[in-house]
């Protein structure tokens, strides 16, 4: 159970309201996903973080389906489902297929199974990767 209310679209003001529709603008969609809308109980934590997640999303040396692919892959790993549900659907619409889904759930497990083994052997770092 949810520690606060969302708070509903039609009772968006100010802040809230324009970062709302910029929301609905960039994405292209026509409801506001929950996440954003438990933000809003604090405008200054949903603005800072749309405006972040804008910055660190956008076009750079990593194309945005790269980046929504290691987006899911860390919510994985985190065991976050509404992120790992709302980036898998973001990088669906960018392209992902199911093989790639199929490859990426492949590869988290073995990093998840290498890293804890890793960290159970208590293994050095070899000298030649530092």
């Amino acid at each position: 159970m949810s520690l606060l209310k969302a708070i509903a679209e039609k009772n968006a003001k100010g802040k809230v309201k324009k970062i709302f529709d910029d929301i609905k603008k960039r994405r292209k969609i026509s409801k506001i996903p929950n996440f954003w809308r438990y933000l809003a109980n604090e405008p200054q934590t949903l603005e800072r973080t749309w405006n972040s997640l804008q910055q660190v999303m956008k076009e750079g040396s990593l194309n945005a389906l790269t980046k929504e692919i290691i987006y899911v892959a860390v919510s994985m790993t985190n065991s976050c489902e509404y992120c790992i549900r709302s980036h898998t659907a973001a990088a669906r619409k960018k392209g992902m297929t199911d093989e790639m889904l199929n490859e990426l759930i492949a590869v988290v497990g073995m990093a998840n199974e290498t890293n804890r083994l890793v960290e159970s052997y208590q293994v050095e770092v070899d000298k030649f990767l530092k």
